[in-house]
């Protein structure tokens, strides 16, 4: 099995794989790697979705580079829990392109990765400004993004410091009930425009259907997250 970075010519099968609807699995087999290889290459330059082999191969070019550069700093800074600093480095950026896949901001989805591969399971501004070597005003707009999806919780530590948090049981709840309600005003929308677009016209029926199929799925959400909170959270 070939070992090394992707060549830009593999990267192309990769998307043509992509594009013919392919598993990781098959295209891994077709280039004699491993599925993990895939699936870390495709999650990290933008998803199934938004994969482009010549511009994840210059991404990854970057990369490099930029490690290459940034290495004796590195060396200087050990982690203090003793985990691998380049292994959890990749596993951040294979998480962060899972966000990026589903819609968030690439600085945003940064910094949800960095919380959620922390044992606390929170950091500070000035913490997430030093890990992810961006402006303070970046990581503030970025929090707040995350705080109004609901993705994060703040709160106060013994000093007294604000701390971005994760770990809160009822952050993912609450975020399900959050996009259930985007659904079911969009539901909503759907059906008042039933009447605009008169009833029984093509429009309206096509309108009609959306807002039969948002309904289901918004009360699907709600009563998985229900049953979720309700299994996985509930106290002894």
């Amino acid at each position: 099995m070939p070992g090394g970075r992707l060549t830009q010519q593999e990267r192309r099968q990769i998307a043509l794989g992509l594009a013919d609807g392919l598993a990781y699995a098959e295209i891994a087999r077709s280039l004699d790697r491993p599925t993990s290889t895939i699936t870390r290459e495709v999650m990290r330059n933008g998803g199934p979705a938004g994969y482009k082999a010549d511009i994840a191969h210059l991404a990854t070019e970057r990369r490099a580079q930029r490690r290459k550069q940034a290495a004796p700093r590195r060396q200087v800074a050990d982690r203090s829990d003793g985990r691998d600093p380049e292994a959890v480095r990749e596993f951040e950026e294979v998480f962060s392109g899972i966000f990026i896949g589903q819609g968030l901001p690439k600085m945003t989805a940064r910094a949800l990765a960095s919380l959620y591969a922390t044992d606390s399971g929170s950091l500070t501004a000035s913490e997430l400004v030093g890990h992810l070597g961006v402006s303070p005003a970046s990581v503030s707009k970025a929090m707040s993004y995350l705080e109004s999806q609901g993705l994060i919780g703040r709160e106060r530590d013994e000093r007294r410091r604000e701390r971005y948090v994760v770990d809160d049981g009822d952050i993912w709840y609450q975020s399900m009930i959050a996009s259930a309600a985007g659904t079911t005003t969009l539901a909503e929308a759907a059906r008042q425009g039933v009447s605009s677009l008169g009833p029984g016209t093509p429009a309206a029926v096509r309108l009609e259907n959306i807002a039969r199929f948002l309904d289901f799925v918004s009360e699907g959400i709600v009563r998985a997250a229900e049953q979720a909170r309700d299994i996985l959270h509930s106290k002894p």
